[in-house]
């Protein structure tokens, strides 16, 4: 029996996405967007690197990279893990996607 690998193409996207070992563009949410950009202006705040945040989290640092990017779609458990890393309050740090922002980073 054969096998033959399914790719999957998708062209109205932002970023890369791999699938059996093809490249696949998939499109950014916005809210995970913004999600990670609070993550990642939190972090560096604290003066985490994504590796050590990682550690304290127990999440994989290229995990944290991409949640960081708006590629990952998170369990509940993996966001409580974050908010209480950042030694921030659930409802504090959501406060960030109550309103639009421009930007949150400078970058």
């Amino acid at each position: 029996m054969i096998f033959y690998p399914v790719v999957l193409y998708s062209f109205k996207t932002d970023y890369l996405h791999m699938v059996n070992g093809v490249s696949v563009r998939r499109k950014k949410v916005p809210e995970l967007v913004l999600f990670g950009e609070a993550v990642r202006e939190r972090r560096k705040e604290l003066g985490y690197s994504q590796e050590a945040f990682g550690d304290a989290c127990g999440i994989d640092r290229s995990y944290i990279g991409g949640i960081e990017r708006g590629e990952h779609n998170l369990a509940l458990i993996n966001i409580l893990k974050i908010i209480v890393t950042l030694e921030i309050q659930p409802s504090e740090f959501f406060q960030v996607l109550d309103k639009p922002r421009k930007k949150l980073r400078s970058s």
